[in-house]
């Protein structure tokens, strides 16, 4: 009867209002993430460097969203400090942080690209956890927030030509397990978002030929939107509170790992 009664009761789903803060929101996932999040009615604040690039995306919310630009370096702590200080002076204390600030080179191992391999470990890891720093202190003391990080396929499985970006995606993914289970009781979710192959300016970021040419390739298959990934981040964020979405592998059909 009890079981009879559970399937009976009507799904809950949590309201989206409060704050968002979206990094790498100028343009690809983190733009539509933004966008899918301001239109489930949540504010947002939209951090990237590019500040015309944030402009655009801001216009395209519309003119009634509640929405701040804050250009911000996510490599650069001091930078995502004052963001958090502009997102709660503006908007509010924030609900959810999303870190889509990202870079992707193929690069091959032998052929040294040592300044792509810095940004990427700079962006990914160190943007990571300058974000954490500023924000997560401030969720934890209200007993409330969401941490979503979105990670790769790659930070599951190695794929060659895609090491160090591997590596920074991996990095990524035992920091959000290990915060998972070191805010346990507080009110604190922890997600990480893990799309495959997806349409954004990423791609064109390699200047490894060699290494564009051996792993870089389209197999053919149809990759990924944006919107699909934006689509699982709104997903997690609008589960009931005893409910956490942990991880969300997403991938082209076509090309599963």
């Amino acid at each position: 009867m009890e079981r009879q009664n559970r399937e009976d009761r009507p799904r809950e789903t949590a309201p989206l209002d409060g704050v968002a803060v979206v990094t790498g929101a100028s343009s690809g996932i983190g733009a539509a993430v933004a966008r899918a999040l301001s239109k489930g009615g949540m504010k947002v604040a939209l951090a990237a460097r590019r500040e015309p690039a944030l402009r655009e995306v801001r216009a395209s919310l519309g003119p009634h969203a509640e929405a701040l630009v804050v250009p911000t370096d996510v490599t650069d702590r001091g930078a995502v400090k004052k963001l958090a200080g502009r997102v709660e002076g503006d908007l509010g204390p924030p609900d959810v942080l999303v870190n889509c600030a990202g870079v992707m080179y193929y690069t091959l191992m032998q052929n040294a690209h040592e300044d792509d391999w810095e940004c990427t470990v700079d962006v990914i890891c160190k943007g990571t956890l300058n974000t954490l720093g500023a924000f997560l202190p401030g969720m934890i003391s209200r007993g409330r927030g969401h941490v979503i990080t979105v990670s790769s396929d790659a930070g599951r499985k190695v794929f060659p030509g895609l090491a160090v970006y591997s590596g920074a995606k991996a990095f990524v993914e035992f920091v959000s397990q290990g915060l998972r289970l070191e805010t346990a009781g507080t009110g604190i979710k922890v997600t990480t978002v893990q799309p495959g192959n997806v349409d954004t300016p990423l791609q064109r970021m390699s200047r490894d030929r060699e290494a564009l040419a051996l792993y870089g390739e389209p197999t053919g298959a149809r990759i990924l939107a944006p919107e699909d990934v934006a689509d699982a981040v709104l997903y997690a964020v609008s589960q009931p509170e005893h409910l956490a979405v942990n991880e969300v592998l997403l991938q082209p059909r076509e090309e599963p790992i």
